[in-house]
């Protein structure tokens, strides 16, 4: 499975500089360099979610959406990648990172998100024959988006499953991984003990390392991105941990290795890059990836945050807790994950209502539903009738109660399955006084849905209870800073 985590930064500061030094390279040579890069269509999905609204500054935040690709349709990915009954087979999209640039660009937030998380794939359109991926029934693993038309589904899953309005999408291949490895020459990473990734049915990445810090590049940064097996507890969440640790090293790489401002390298860092990459339309040349990296290198190491999203198990696989719904949640609202920014406003519903607009109050259709039960508590009698009695009152005449829900939700919440909806969930907020990060899409509901939460089992005036913007300690921040980072090895896959 490849890891290319670090590769959007590491290729858009490499054709920034050779793009600055264009006079040694020429215009044919940059149009070799555009015809290089691939492109497919940012989402295939029928969910369009609004872009963020601007800040003061008139400023928005950028979302990219790196994606590693375990394709094996060539000789070379399948002799890097895997068995020989998968040549040919659909690609998984086996990494799966966003990168949040904050509006003000001052600091960069990474999400990652485990390979096998259970989530309910939309309905995605394949550009290039028209094929129709229908909606995945029920969960299934999130790698299997990719297969569902391109990277465009897996853009589409991302937003349905966080609401967050994704920009752009970088996708690369093992052998991708493997030749700009090469081109960068060499990223420093740590284990704390040797380690040999195989076990004795042949299982794991093949990573030899002695304990302490090697400068790996080539097939064996392949490994280290791939390793599961050696690390920790063999899970795909310390896979994860080590992925965010080659990336910080990589962006600090970049940033000391004087050697890139060789135009021989630079010529191979680029030629390797673009040959390597696919992307979204909006970023399929070198300006555009050099306008682009001209936003990335505003953020200092110590403001980047590496987290991996939050989840518990089921079964074999897992799935997203109440934390990744609240680092979701930061994303959105341009919070910064490592909590230095000054604490900003929450916006209000009307506030992000930049996409669809809100039909009339007496033809919005709700359903009101109780979620006012707790671990401890039962639920509250009669608040749905209540609400939707508010609502009447409020002009939305088409308010229904739901009698017979005994839900269980801790904090009130409107959802609404479709983006044609979004406008009038938020309106609905709007007149109760709900905020904006109480508002989200989800395909459980068929149409606007009020779920009164265990925050307003009494009264008539609802009273939003302070919002928490720490990052999740489940989330595993790593500081981009950080040079003491090192893995843990399992003590069966040392050697000596």
């Amino acid at each position: 499975m490849p890891r290319g985590n670090g590769l959007l930064r590491w290729f858009t500061v490499s054709l920034a500089v050779l793009t600055m030094g264009a006079a040694t390279a020429g215009y044919l040579y940059y149009r070799h360099l555009n015809d290089n890069i691939r492109q497919e269509e940012l989402n295939l999905g029928d969910n369009k979610v609004a872009e963020p609204t601007p800040n003061a500054a008139g400023q928005t935040p950028l979302n990219i959406l790196l994606i590693g690709s375990d394709a094996r349709d060539t000789e070379e990915n399948q002799q890097l990648g895997g068995a020989r009954e998968t040549f040919g087979s659909k690609p998984l999209a086996d990494v799966q990172m966003l990168v949040h640039l904050s509006a003000d660009r001052s600091n960069m937030s990474v999400v990652s998100m485990p390979r096998d998380t259970l989530v309910k794939i939309p309905k995605c359109t394949d550009p290039d024959d028209d094929e129709v991926y229908p909606a995945s029934e029920g969960r299934v693993m999130t790698n299997q988006s990719l297969g569902h038309g391109g990277p465009g589904c897996t853009v589409a899953t991302w937003q349905e499953l966080t609401g967050i309005h994704i920009d752009h999408f970088v996708m690369v291949d093992f052998a991708g991984v493997v030749s700009m490895a090469d081109a960068v020459g060499g990223v420093p990473v740590c284990v704390d003990a040797n380690i040999l990734s195989r076990d004795s049915q042949g299982h794991g990445s093949g990573l030899k390392l002695k304990k302490g810090t090697t400068s790996v590049k080539g097939e064996q940064a392949l490994q280290w991105l791939r390793t599961r097996y050696g690390f920790e507890d063999g899970s795909d969440l310390a896979r994860s941990k080590a992925q965010h640790m080659y990336m910080n090293s990589m962006v600090r790489t970049l940033r000391e290795n004087a050697t890139l401002s060789s135009p021989n390298k630079l010529r191979r860092l680029a030629e390797k890059a673009t040959e390597a990459l696919t992307v979204d339309p909006g970023l399929d040349t070198v300006k555009k990836l050099y306008d682009l990296s001209d936003e990335l290198r505003k953020v200092e190491p110590e403001r980047i945050t590496m987290t991996t999203m939050p989840n518990r198990y089921v079964g074999a696989r897992v799935e997203p807790t109440e934390d990744a719904r609240k680092l979701f949640r930061l994303v959105r609202e341009d919070i910064a994950l490592d909590g230095k920014d000054e604490r900003k406003a929450a916006p209000s519903p009307s506030a992000t209502a930049s996409g669809d607009p809100a039909a009339d109050d007496d033809r919005i259709g709700i359903l009101v539903q109780n979620g006012t039960r707790t671990d401890t508590l039962g639920v509250a009698g009669g608040r749905a009738s209540t609400v939707a009695g508010l609502l009447a009152e409020e002009g939305f005449t088409r308010a229904t109660a739901d009698t017979a829900s005994a839900l269980s939700e801790e904090r009130t919440v409107v959802r609404y399955p479709s983006a044609e909806l979004a406008g009038d969930a938020r309106r609905v907020a709007e007149a109760l006084g709900i905020p904006a990060s109480s508002v989200e899409r989800s395909t459980d509901v068929s149409g606007v849905t009020l779920v009164v939460g265990a925050d307003w089992r009494t009264g008539t005036a609802y009273k939003a209870p302070t919002e928490d913007d720490t990052t999740p300690e489940s989330a595993e921040a790593l500081n981009g800073a950080d040079t003491d980072a090192c893995m843990h090895v399992s003590p069966g896959f040392t050697w000596s």
